[in-house]
C-alpha cells in the first residue's frame, strides 16, 4: 500500500530517457512543440472532443478520446485492430511522422487520456511520440496561438502492427494472481477504490487484485497539471521500490488512470517491462476472477448509502 505526495517535487525539467532512440518525446513543453511545428511538422492530435471547436493548436486534427476506448460496459477494452487502423489512417498517422498527443491539461485525471492514447499509438507501431505536457492549458498560458479553424487530416495507409509488449490481458493477470511469475500488480486508483469502499459503475463488484499494492496516479503531479520530470519520476519509482520487479502491471478501473502510472514508470522513469492492463478492474471483476478487499454485504450497503449522500 503506497502513496506519496509530490508537493515538494517542483522541478519540472524535461530530461527524457525514452527519447534517446527516437529523438522525440515522450514529453514536449509548449515552446518545444512550437519549435517542432516549424522544423519537423509533427502530426498534432487533439483528443478533447467538443472543446476542439472552441479553440485548438493551429494544424491540430481532432481525435476524440472516445475513438480509443471500448464500449460503455467495458470502457477499457481494446478497440478492434481493424477499427483502430481505420481511425489512425483517417487521422493521417504514418510510420515516419512524429505524433504529439494533446489533452486539455485540466488536472491529473485528464492526463490519463493522453497517456492511454500514447500507449495505444506506441503499441500500434508509432515510434516517434510525445505528449504536450500541461496540454492546451499550458499552451495558452505560454501565450501561444489557437484557432477555431478545423484542420482536415490527409488520410494515410498506415498499417497497425499491434505489439503486446506493453499489454497485460485478463488471462495473464489471472495467472499472475495464481502465482505464475514475479510481477508487481500496481493499482493506480485512489485508496478508497483499492480498499473496496468505491467501485466503477461498470464493475461487477468493488475490490482490487489480490496481492496488489496501490500508488495513486496523481502522485506523479504537484499542484501544476504538468507531470513530473523523468529524473523525479525515476527517483520516486526507486523510493517506492518499483524498479526491482521482473514485471510491473499497472491497472485501475478502465485503464485510464493506470495509463498515467504506465507512462511515468515506462516512458519517464525508464523501467523495462512495465505493462498496462487496459480492461483493469471492470474487465477483471466481470470475468468472475478472485478479488481482494471485496466488502461484505453490510459494508457494501453502507458504502452505497454514503455514495448517495
Amino acid at each position: 500500500m503506497k502513496s506519496l505526495s509530490l508537493a515538494t517535487l517542483t522541478a519540472l525539467a524535461l530530461a527524457l530517457p525514452a527519447a534517446a532512440s527516437t529523438g522525440f518525446g515522450p514529453l514536449l513543453t509548449p515552446v518545444a512543440l512550437q519549435e517542432a511545428r516549424g522544423a519537423s511538422e509533427p502530426l498534432v492530435i487533439d483528443i478533447r472532443g467538443d472543446a476542439y471547436a472552441e479553440g485548438h493548436i493551429p494544424g491540430a486534427v481532432s481525435a476524440p478520446y472516445a475513438l480509443f476506448r471500448g464500449p460503455e460496459e467495458n470502457p477499457g477494452q481494446l478497440v478492434p485492430e481493424d477499427t483502430l487502423q481505420e481511425t489512425l489512417r483517417s487521422l493521417g498517422v504514418t510510420n515516419d511522422r512524429p505524433v504529439v498527443v494533446v489533452h486539455e491539461g485540466a488536472d491529473a485525471t485528464d492526463f490519463g487520456a493522453a497517456a492511454r492514447v500514447y500507449w495505444t499509438l506506441k503499441s500500434s507501431g508509432v515510434s516517434r511520440l510525445a505528449i504536450l505536457n500541461g496540454g492546451v492549458k499550458a499552451w495558452k498560458l505560454a501565450g501561444l496561438p489557437t484557432t477555431t479553424r478545423a484542420t482536415k487530416a490527409v488520410p494515410s495507409e498506415f498499417e497497425v502492427t499491434f505489439s503486446d509488449r506493453w499489454l497485460a490481458t485478463t488471462d495473464e493477470v489471472a495467472r499472475i494472481v495464481e502465482g505464475s511469475g514475479d510481477a508487481l500488480l500496481l493499482d493506480a486508483r485512489p485508496a478508497s477504490f483499492w480498499q473496496g469502499n468505491k467501485s466503477h459503475p461498470a464493475a461487477a463488484r468493488p475490490g482490487t487484485l489480490p496481492q496488489s499494492e496501490y500508488f495513486e496516479h496523481a502522485s506523479w503531479f504537484s499542484d501544476d497539471p504538468a507531470i513530473v520530470s523523468a529524473a523525479d519520476a525515476r527517483r520516486l519509482a526507486e523510493a517506492q521500490g518499483f524498479t526491482g520487479a521482473e514485471t510491473l502491471v499497472s491497472f485501475c478501473n478502465t485503464g485510464h488512470w493506470a495509463a498515467t502510472n504506465w507512462f511515468a514508470l515506462s516512458e519517464l522513469a525508464g523501467i523495462e517491462n512495465v505493462k498496462l492492463y487496459p480492461e483493469s478492474m471492470v474487465g477483471y471483476s466481470r470475468a468472475g476472477h478472485e478479488m481482494a478487499n471485496v466488502p461484505g454485504l453490510f459494508r457494501n450497503l453502507v458504502n452505497q448509502v454514503r455514495g448517495i449522500f
